[in-house]
């Protein structure tokens, strides 16, 4: 995997605990998931653009 593949990984991942984390200390906030599902979108499309 790619350095700028992995580090997109990463920060998804990370995106998910600090939301998952902000939901359970303070409640949902719907444009913080908002903004999470756009990252993993481009996430995937990153993922899926990558040459093999």
């Amino acid at each position: 995997m790619p350095g700028s593949v992995r580090t997109m990984a990463v920060c998804t991942v990370t995106g998910l605990v600090a939301a998952t984390a902000y939901t359970v200390a303070l409640g949902a906030n719907g444009w913080l998931w908002f903004c999470w599902v756009i990252l993993a979108v481009v996430t995937v499309g990153v993922v899926a653009a990558r040459p093999n």
